[in-house]
């Protein structure tokens, strides 16, 4: 597993590398001691999957508050999304900017996104499955977001949106 940073201070891109043979492939996908490494620290409290049916589905823009902050591993497992995370840490140099990319059952990539960041993705094909690594266990009473479509942001999301929950709509906008 390759860790390459980014732009925004803590969000990383792993890199997963495949072992190929004749059967297929084995990768290691998880490694505490290859993230301690590049001085990351990552305990897993939950892992959650979720499938969507249709592409132009948004998931997001979600987070949850103090004391329950969580940091998340994002994976595509089969098909595409595309990816975004805003840096809602006030003392961060990086503070309210974003960054997006493609997750694929094909590029073998995932993004480690640190604790005070809001997560979202679009999904770009049909019957998408997306794993999430979570840092923290589900506080309902903690779960917070962004509306996806904050013009505080612009995120050029790819695709007219075919689908969002009604409460992903209702997100409040930042300012």
């Amino acid at each position: 597993m390759k860790v390459i940073k980014t732009k925004i201070e803590g969000l990383c891109v792993l890199e997963l590398e495949p072992i190929q043979d004749r059967r297929g492939f084995f990768v290691k996908v998880f490694s505490e001691k290859e993230l301690k490494k590049n001085k990351i620290d990552f305990k897993i409290r939950e892992v959650n999957q979720s499938f969507n049916l249709k592409k132009g589905t948004i998931r997001g823009m979600h987070f949850q508050k103090a004391p329950k902050t969580e940091g998340k591993i994002v994976q595509c497992l089969k098909g595409r999304i595309f990816d975004a995370v805003i840096d809602l840490r006030p003392q961060s140099k990086t503070y309210r900017q974003w960054l997006t990319m493609e997750l694929s059952d094909k590029n073998k990539k995932m993004i480690l996104i640190p604790k005070n960041f809001a997560h979202g993705f679009q999904i770009l094909t049909d019957q998408c499955e997306v794993q999430y690594f979570m840092s923290e266990f589900y506080s309902p009473e903690h779960a917070s977001g962004l509306r996806w479509n904050d013009p505080a942001f612009n995120i050029p999301w790819p695709l007219k949106v075919s689908n969002i929950s009604e409460k992903d709509q209702n997100w409040p906008l930042l300012d």
